[in-house]
């Protein structure tokens, strides 16, 4: 079975979704501990970032070559070592302090401690907003050397009495600063006593129109494990194919429970910080492919949303090429980008098999857009790579889905969700 390939313009609709680097500009729904929040793409017109002088296809370029990027960072077992600098999946719009200074960080799910480059700063990478200056605030306070906060951080250390933290990173940039408490305010919504880290010594490759990380990984320092008495463990996110997308927090993260909701176990594995499932097998058509990676049987795939291609196991990657080689019907052509290792050459729509991820209580089927990508004029990509030490399901994969995360309840949902003006109509052509 076949279904036709409708890839919407990125330019007037989403603006390269594959970079995923967001805004949270506001807050719009607050109660009982759940909120949610707009998420604005980055490469959208909306965004800080947006740049008029780069094509549809500069902008493409960049995303894969930042999630290549991001998938090195990925090997590492260094907690330190995995935080993302520039390679960053959103932007945060958040405020700190009392009375509140807003800051913008990158919100990732793949770190955990929130930080922020605060004065004085004597080496600090340049930023378009000003920095947090601590003695402004009525509710900043330094953690203690023996605090239980201080001991549970690793590389910590005291210097005047304070805990001082130091983070490196894979691509030769670090923070360090002071490990403390303030309150945190997103939207009308203010958080009090929030763990983080008050940068005065930062280099790097870090963005200028952020300030520094916003954790929300599932180790213990993250903004979501901080919160997760008011929320419950759970948040979710849609990625629609308009430039604004949504994030949500507590009972607003709750996804239906509903027949079409898919859900599979997270499952716990070190380092703590990533959300690890166990991807079984993937089909094209009816031709399933077994998953045999070398690690072990569960966990074997890591989601995340700033990954903009889907990784995976040298061996699956080729047996799905194959198989998509050969049901479609077009010329295969070499990748102009020299990312991806499977190209179609077609100026107009083309026909291609369904692609089912089968995770373990869970099949997904995926539409065209979730697995093609059109690269140029003339050309169209399959966004899925080969990887040999990491598997990751990028952003692109999960297009389209409520996707949900049950911390308490060890599981994650999805919900095939339409968000299009044009009910699933989408052209091909950027």
């Amino acid at each position: 079975m076949a279904a036709t390939l409708r890839l919407y313009s990125f330019l007037s609709a989403f603006a390269v979704i594959y970079s995923f680097h967001l805004f949270v500009v506001w807050l719009t729904e607050a109660s009982n501990g759940g909120f949610t929040v707009d998420l604005i793409q980055r490469d959208s017109a909306l965004s800080l970032s947006y740049n008029q002088s780069h094509t549809y296809y500069d902008r493409l370029h960049n995303a894969f070559h930042r999630s290549i990027s991001r998938v090195n960072r990925f090997k590492t077992s260094s907690l330190q070592s995995i935080i993302i600098a520039s390679d960053g999946e959103y932007l945060m719009k958040v405020s700190i302090g009392t009375p509140p200074v807003e800051v913008l960080g990158i919100a990732d799910t793949g770190s955990d401690l929130t930080w922020t480059q605060c004065k004085p700063c004597k080496k600090c990478y340049k930023q378009n907003s000003s920095l947090f200056d601590p003695d402004q605030s009525l509710t900043y306070h330094v953690i203690g050397c023996k605090s239980g906060a201080c001991t549970a951080l690793e590389k910590a250390s005291c210097g005047s009495g304070a805990c001082k933290y130091s983070y490196s990173y894979g691509d030769l940039s670090f923070t360090k600063g002071n490990l403390a408490v303030e309150t945190l305010t997103i939207g009308s919504v203010s958080i009090p006593n929030i763990v983080f880290g008050c940068g005065h010594h930062n280099r790097g490759t870090f963005a200028e129109s952020g300030s520094g990380i916003i954790g929300l990984g599932d180790g213990s320092f993250s903004l979501i494990s901080q919160l997760n008495k008011s929320i419950g463990g759970k948040f979710s996110y849609c990625l629609s194919q308009n430039t604004t997308s949504k994030i949500s927090f507590g009972e607003n993260a709750v996804v239906s429970s509903s027949s079409a909701v898919a859900e599979t176990p997270l499952v716990a594995k070190e380092p703590t910080t990533f959300y690890y499932l166990t991807l079984e097998a993937i089909s094209v058509g009816i031709k399933r492919f077994v998953y045999k990676g070398s690690s072990a049987e569960e966990g074997k795939i890591i989601i995340d949303l700033g990954t903009t291609l889907t990784f995976l196991p040298p061996k699956l990657h080729a047996d799905l090429v194959m198989a998509l080689e050969e049901a479609i019907d077009a010329e295969v052509v070499s990748d102009p980008m020299n990312v991806l290792s499977l190209c179609f050459r077609s100026e107009v729509d083309i026909d291609v098999p369904i692609i089912t991820a089968h995770f373990a209580g869970a099949d997904l089927k995926l539409q065209t857009f979730n697995t093609f990508v059109r690269v140029e004029d003339d050309a169209v990509c399959f966004s899925m790579v080969p990887s040999e030490d990491v598997a990751i399901y990028g952003n692109l994969a999960q297009m389209n889905f409520l996707v949900g995360y049950d911390l308490e309840g060890k599981k994650m949902s999805f919900l095939p969700t339409d968000y299009t003006s044009d009910k699933g109509e989408f052209s091909i052509n950027p």
